[in-house]
């Protein structure tokens, strides 16, 4: 985002020095990079002050082993005090959640921010979204240009992967590969995180999802009125309440400004509602009360 040079940029962080050293280290690319973004690091919200867009990753990262679920708890309270301290700073600005698990975690800083659903969505469906679409290009040695994709519901085992909507140039891939190989590139990219966690040991993929977030605030910050695919709070779309999983929305510069709904099949409904019902059983976890979302986001 620095590289874009669309908007300046402060990286906050409760560990002294770092987001420092982080800051200057990018700063000083630009001579080579040739941007004149203002990048600073702090361990103050203060510096944060009146933020367009705060991104949050904050919170414990995975382990070889673990599960996104598995993290939920010990990111409750570091996800609540974050946000928290951005409604505090920044009232006005959009929040996009990274932190996993991401559905459950977008639902707390709903809750936390009492901010518009709206202006406040997560990172899921396009980061899902490019690791399947990466997939099918190696398979088929084609352009990733040339594919697109359909991937919705929950960031993780409960992901809905809609091959017949998911084409190359056009071609849906039920048309281009074997029923078997497609179940392999689906079952791969449920579990395109874990394997990354594997390989890494220590901690968990970042270039992809750093690509991914900066693609939503293009979409945001430029106004692009892009449709993506963002862990989103339904009510009442695909005849699912008070939830939040991925689903394609329309974004801008006031977030999300349409929730697109998608015709599926039978099938395909049941699955969605099984990924949103696993989504709920964590909501049920953190015990939290129910929130008062604002409808601002048309379906």
């Amino acid at each position: 985002m620095v590289e874009r040079g669309y908007a300046d940029i402060v990286l906050i962080d409760i560990i002294e020095g770092l987001p420092q050293g982080k800051a200057l280290d990018i700063l000083e690319s630009a001579p080579i990079l040739n941007f004149d973004t203002h990048i600073i690091g702090t361990n103050s919200y203060q510096e944060t002050a009146n933020s367009d867009v705060v991104i949050i990753t904050s919170g414990t990262g995975r382990k070889p082993g673990m599960t996104r679920d598995e993290l939920l708890l010990t990111n409750v309270k570091i996800i609540t005090e974050v946000t928290h301290n951005v409604v505090n700073h920044s009232p006005n600005g959009i929040i996009i959640v990274v932190t996993n698990p991401v559905d459950a975690m977008t639902h707390l800083a709903i809750h936390s921010s009492h901010f518009p659903r709206n202006r406040v969505f997560g990172l899921s469906g396009v980061l899902d979204s490019t690791r399947f679409s990466s997939f099918i290009a190696t398979e088929l040695n084609v352009s990733v240009k040339d594919v697109s994709v359909c991937v919705l519901g929950q960031h993780g085992k409960n992901m809905v992967v809609i091959p017949r909507l998911s084409t190359v140039g056009g071609t849906p891939i039920t048309k281009l590969l074997p029923q078997e190989t497609i179940d392999k590139l689906v079952e791969r990219t449920i579990n395109g995180g874990a394997e990354i966690v594997n390989l890494l040991k220590t901690c968990s993929a970042f270039y992809a999802p750093s690509a991914a977030v900066a693609r939503m605030v293009d979409a945001v910050i430029l106004d692009k009125k892009e449709v993506l695919p963002c862990a989103t709070y339904l009510q009442g779309e695909y005849g699912i309440k008070d939830t939040v999983i991925s689903v394609p929305v329309k974004l801008g510069k006031s977030g999300i400004e349409r929730i697109i709904e998608l015709e599926l099949t039978d099938e395909e409904k049941q699955a969605l509602t099984t990924s949103a019902e696993a989504v709920q059983e964590l909501v049920k976890t953190m015990k939290l009360s129910k929130p008062n979302i604002k409808h601002t986001a048309r379906g």
